[in-house]
Formats: C-alpha cells, structure tokens, sequence
C-alpha cells in the first residue's frame, strides 16, 4: 500500500507583512505619510521663517512633500510605482480638471448673479489674485492625496466600489464640520463635491484629475471673485458682495452653502459616473 504523505500547511506571514497587507492599516499608514510631511512643514516655517519670507514657496514645498510621502507609502507598502500620481503625463488631466473646476465655479457664480445674491462692487490690486494661488494648490493636492488616492483608492479595492463612495462622501463631509459658519445645506454639497472628485477619479484612475477640479473650484472663488471658501474669508482681486437668503448665496461659508451648488456638483457628479459607466 502506497502512503500518501500530506503537504506541508503554508506557514502563516509574519506579523509584520499581514499588517501591511491589512486595508485598514494601509489607510492609517497613508495618511501618516501625506499629512506629517505637510504638518511638520507648515509648523517649521511657521516658527523658524520671519512672515515677510513665507511666500508662496512653503506651499509648494509642503505639496511636493505630501507627494513624496504618498509615494514613499506606495513603495513600502504596496511594492509597487505610485503611477497615479506620477508628474509625467499629468499635464491632459490637470488641464481637464482645471477646465471642469473653471465651469463649474463661474456657472454657480453666473446663477447667483443672475439671482441677485452676487454682485461684484469693486476690485483690489490684480496682484491679490496670487496669493492664494499656492495655498490652493497645496490644499487640492494634500486632500486629493487623502481622500481619493489613499482613501477612496484602498476602501474600493477591499470593499468595493459603492461601499468606498459612501465612505468617501461621508468622511469628506464630516472632515469640513469644523469650519467656521458651516450649515447642513453646506456639509451635503461638501459630501456631494466628494462623489463627483472620486468619480473624477474613477475616469483616469489619477490623481490630477480630481486634483484640477479641485483646485480651480477653491482658487476662482478665494483669489479671483474674492467670495469665501469653506468658510474662510475671501482674500481675491475682486470684491464681491452677496445677499439674499442663505440658502441661495451661502451666507457666511460662501457658496459652498448655496443650493446653487449641491444642483451644480450634483450635475456633474451624475454625468461623470455616467461617463465612468459608459466606459469599457
């Protein structure tokens, strides 16, 4: 009688590997990795660089090193190139979102200068106009970054792609309940801003779409058409005043809080899943 001799059971992976494999753990992880870069920066030039030297460079540098993190996270702990947010190649995305974002921002600005709850009453010097220009990058990359490249990215690939989108909506919404004047019309069309940048996501499977969108969105109301953002005061070129009920300008956040815009980024979110849908 011949006997059969068992297979040897796989030896379990090290504690060490089956963490980084763990969903949860990589997210936690990849957060680290873009936010300490940003934080440990801003603190540094906000303590050892006098006011009149922090221009514009400490924005970028904060940017370019939430980039390097999320790529050095990519490395370590998925073995892989972070080829969603490579450089090379990044121009047609980011020229899209940016041509997204413009769209969106001037529509929802048309409507309520159509509506009477925004009127442009003078303008400062055209140079006021760059100095939000680098924070705004900063802030579209660095969120980008959490929300959808770390975020959205690893809750779909465990999970599923609804499952992430919900996640995604709602830890968007919940992350902006800080800001000053924040109303439940704003925190909605904060949570339905992030189902159209994660479908923008979803089209190019790259972070610059969504990160054009983004930027251009926050940057025309801050720097250019001088109305706040997410509840931080305006410091643009233009100044604008706003009336009417909250509901339709915004009061305090900005537009943000406008109904105008849950109909503008709901509109877009619909047609960019539709696209998304479409595609092979």
């Amino acid at each position: 009688m011949q006997q059969t001799i068992p297979s040897p059971l796989p030896q379990s992976l090290p504690l060490r590997s089956r963490l980084a494999r763990n969903p949860v753990v990589r997210i936690l992880a990849g957060i680290a990795c873009v936010a300490v870069p940003l934080i440990v920066t801003m603190m540094l030039v906000q303590n050892l660089v006098p006011k009149e030297l922090r221009i514009a460079w400490h924005h970028l540098l904060a940017a370019a090193l939430c980039l390097a993190g999320y790529r050095f996270y990519v490395r370590r702990f998925e073995q892989r190139d972070a080829i969603e947010s490579a450089l090379p190649g990044a121009a047609p995305g980011l020229l899209r979102g940016l041509g997204i974002g413009a769209v969106l921002s001037l529509a929802v600005a048309g409507v309520l200068a159509a509506a009477g709850a925004l009127e442009i009453t003078g303008s400062t010097h055209p140079g006021a106009a760059l100095k939000p220009l680098s924070e705004q990058a900063m802030v579209a990359i660095m969120e980008e970054l959490l929300f959808r490249a770390v975020l959205f990215r690893i809750v779909e690939a465990r999970w599923g792609t609804l499952a992430s989108l919900l996640v995604n909506v709602l830890l968007f919404a919940l992350a902006h309940l800080p800001n000053e004047h924040i109303t439940a019309l704003a925190v909605l069309n904060t949570g339905v801003a992030g189902l159209a940048l994660c479908a923008a996501w979803m089209l190019t499977r790259s972070l610059w779409l969504p990160v054009g969108v983004h930027f251009a969105w926050n940057y025309l109301y801050d720097g250019v058409l001088g109305i706040p953002v997410s509840g931080h005061a305006a410091r643009g070129w233009l100044q604008v005043q706003m009336a009417g009920p909250e509901w339709l300008s915004g009061g305090a956040y900005g537009v943000e809080g406008s109904l105008v815009t849950f109909l503008a980024w709901g509109a877009a979110a619909a047609l960019m899943l539709r696209w998304r849908i479409k595609r092979p």
